[in-house]
């Protein structure tokens, strides 16, 4: 008995060797072997892709005149009712103008009053805001202020996330570490040199592998998320096993397992 006793502590003690997560594993930024150091303070240039709008996009329109100006103001829309907005968004992950702003259609078109139909698919934000006023301003003679925006960055975040769902971040553009953050971080067991990031493109949709581990994502394109993105990360082989996360809950779990074992071998005898 005593020798089957030191075999299963045996098979656990090397199972436990080999299931613990190290640290390689789990920190982000990590100037990795093979790739070009960047050190501490240097400084990082980057281009940030301007957002293209797409199908089922929602956009708010706020257009405005001289006399809309001097007797609402700069905002034509009620503090109470922005306030509302963006209590359902953040409550419900949804687009805070679903109800009030105007959807990009399949043809790449919205429709406002009075003007109808305007091609915006493809376009960024500002190539919209000046189409949309040059449209206006063949109703209108007098200056016009038109602004154009989205709700938010709008993403999801599946499988070892700590807190996976729907999110809407309240600004213009947000990095992939902040939505993670959001997100409340990864377990331990995810794999975060192998995040999928599904990205909607005009012409249709691709996926990309990304390491979070690997420093040299501050220089990627998917530094910065982009609206409708989502992100989805894999456990480690080791939520197969049944192992602890660390070295104490994996010491645990044996001596639970040699203890088990021995009552075990008690009983039978």
């Amino acid at each position: 008995m005593r020798s089957l006793i030191r075999g299963f502590a045996l098979t656990l003690v090397i199972l436990t060797a080999f299931s613990c997560i190290s640290n390689e594993k789990i920190i982000y930024l990590q100037n990795q072997e093979g790739n070009t150091a960047i050190e501490d303070g240097e400084l990082i240039s980057y281009e940030i892709p301007e957002y293209k709008l797409q199908y089922n996009d929602i956009i708010d329109v706020n257009i405005q005149t001289v006399d809309d100006l001097i007797q609402l103001g700069f905002n034509n829309k009620p503090p109470q009712m922005n306030a509302q907005m963006g209590n359902v968004s953040a409550q419900s992950g949804g687009d805070i103008y679903y109800m009030t702003g105007y959807s990009v259609d399949q043809k790449g078109n919205i429709r406002l009053p009075i003007v109808g139909n305007v091609l915006v698919k493809d376009k960024t934000l500002e190539e919209a805001r000046v189409i949309i006023e040059e449209n206006m301003r063949k109703y209108v003679t007098s200056d016009l202020y038109v602004k154009v925006k989205l709700g938010g960055v709008r993403y999801s975040a599946l499988g070892e996330f700590r807190r996976p769902g729907k999110y809407v971040v309240m600004q213009d553009r947000m990095t992939i570490f902040e939505a993670i953050a959001n997100a409340g971080d990864l377990t331990t067991v995810a794999k975060r040199d192998e995040l999928l990031l599904i990205r909607q493109y005009p012409e249709g949709t691709k996926l990309h592998r990304i390491n979070l581990l690997d420093r040299q994502i501050v220089e990627s394109q998917f530094y910065f998320i982009q609206p409708n993105d989502q992100l989805y990360v894999e456990p480690m082989k080791v939520r197969e096993t049944g192992t602890g996360e660390n070295t104490a809950q994996t010491l645990a779990l044996l001596f639970s397992g040699i203890s088990a074992m021995a009552l075990i071998l008690n009983l039978i005898k």
